[in-house]
């Protein structure tokens, strides 16, 4: 699944410069997470980097982009190719 960020959000910049697909942005009032970006850092992480770093605890899973492992790592090939 992509990941999400929930209201609980704090906006302390944390998260964004953690994202490796640069999926992270500043929303209207709180940071986002373009689920057609997100991998869940599959590809480069073992975790999402996102939630490691978040001190809120308030990043969770897209319940709309339901993903598996496997959609999630195409998902970062396709990244790849696009940023080349």
């Amino acid at each position: 699944m992509a990941l999400r960020i929930t209201d609980e959000c704090i906006n302390c910049d944390v998260c964004e410069p953690e994202c490796p697909n640069e999926a992270i942005y500043m929303g209207k009032e709180i940071y986002e997470i373009h689920p057609h970006k997100c991998t869940e850092c599959v590809g480069h992480f073992d975790e999402p980097q996102c939630v490691q770093v978040c001190p809120v605890a308030c990043i969770d899973t897209h319940p709309e982009h339901a993903e598996n492992r496997e959609t999630l790592y195409q998902k970062f090939l396709r990244l790849q190719v696009a940023a080349t």
